[in-house]
């Protein structure tokens, strides 16, 4: 089956939708309100297409693809049509790009300057909301949110917690937990989903806020090592410092796929953090004293030695971590029982 987008005669797989077909063959068509890993909805209207013998625009992201099927994406019609609901979202709350956490990294930007939307046509709302931070990691600024609904859908199909969802009619409709509750007061598990989704600044990450911009920070990719896993994420870097945890709004890598949990998304501060253990300790005379690693390793096999001559190997346990490599934790049942000779092993991810 083929389909045709602005003059290139296309293959593609029933069920693919347009915007899908176009995305795989090259064919820039801006989205704001879709994501991969959720089902389509075609809210924000950003991603209009013209279909020849179509009476009106269509959603690209929410059309599945014809045989036979003409498509333009890039028509005076379609460019007005996408320029009007950008400026329909600017001026839905208050975008400060100066102050922004999201600046440089924001879809709502993008589309602005690539559609020369110099300004907003319509009036800002009078009222100016308070930002939602008393919680330690998510801040919540509800005067840019476009109500495009990739929090909702993501808290609800991606992470299936079920906490957020649209509350209020017309002028007064919001997203958040039900009754208008705060995060902290909800039954929100912080894993951070929403923020990795939103496409504007109305949600970011309150350890990180003013600590730099997209453009200042080297991103890292490497393993979340609080568990077995193996989530991919990447460290955000600034001056050897890190600043905070991403992972990308789409693309993402397995096996998690851009999700996290709480640990893995805020729980990073333990690395520069002045109670930091860098070196081996050993107890001397009653006292901690900071030690080498083959001193500390020598000091180990001589303790345990002494203890399985006098009481016998069953008389020793070991306890490995999580937050190891699988191969590490072979290696640590290995030594328990064929070097030490006792199967008393388990793992803190059972406990």
């Amino acid at each position: 089956m083929s389909i045709t987008i602005d003059g290139k005669e296309l293959e593609f797989t029933p069920g693919q939708t347009v915007y899908e077909v176009a995305k795989a063959n090259g064919i820039y068509i801006p989205v704001l309100c879709h994501h991969e890993q959720l089902k389509p909805v075609g809210a924000c209207r950003v991603c209009v297409v013209e279909v020849e013998k179509a009476r009106s625009l269509i959603a690209s992201c929410a059309m599945p693809a014809e045989n036979a099927m003409v498509v333009h994406t890039n028509t005076e019609r379609v460019l007005q049509a996408r320029k009007l609901a950008v400026e329909l979202l600017m001026t839905q709350g208050h975008h400060n790009c100066i102050t922004c956490e999201s600046s440089g990294d924001c879809v709502l930007q993008d589309l602005a300057y690539s559609l020369g939307v110099e300004s907003p046509r319509f009036p800002e709302p009078a009222e100016v909301k308070a930002f939602e931070q008393a919680n330690e990691m998510i801040v919540r600024d509800m005067n840019k949110c476009v109500l495009c609904g990739l929090c909702v859908r993501a808290c609800n199909e991606i992470q299936v917690n079920q906490v957020l969802d649209y509350t209020g009619r017309g002028p007064t409709a919001a997203v958040g937990p039900a009754f208008g509750l705060l995060y902290e007061n909800s039954e929100c598990v912080f894993c951070g989903e929403c923020v990795r989704v939103c496409p504007v600044g109305a949600l970011f990450e309150k350890q990180g806020r003013f600590q730099g911009r997209a453009s200042d920070l080297e991103k890292v990719r490497t393993t979340c090592a609080y568990c077995g896993v193996g989530c991919q994420m990447d460290i955000n870097v600034k001056n050897g410092k890190i600043v905070k945890i991403t992972t990308p709004r789409e693309d993402a890598p397995a096996p998690n796929y851009g999700s996290l949990c709480i640990k893995g998304r805020f729980g990073y501060d333990f690395e520069g953090h002045a109670d930091r253990l860098t070196t081996p300790l050993i107890r001397k005379n009653g006292e901690l004293k900071e030690a080498s690693w083959d001193e500390a390793i020598l000091y180990i096999a001589d303790k345990l030695n002494t203890i399985k001559q006098e009481s016998g190997p069953d008389s020793i346990a070991g306890l490995a971590s999580a937050r190891v490599t699988n191969e590490e934790n072979y290696l640590f049942q290995k030594f328990l029982r064929a070097v030490i000779g006792t199967n008393n092993v388990d793992h803190c991810a059972r406990l």
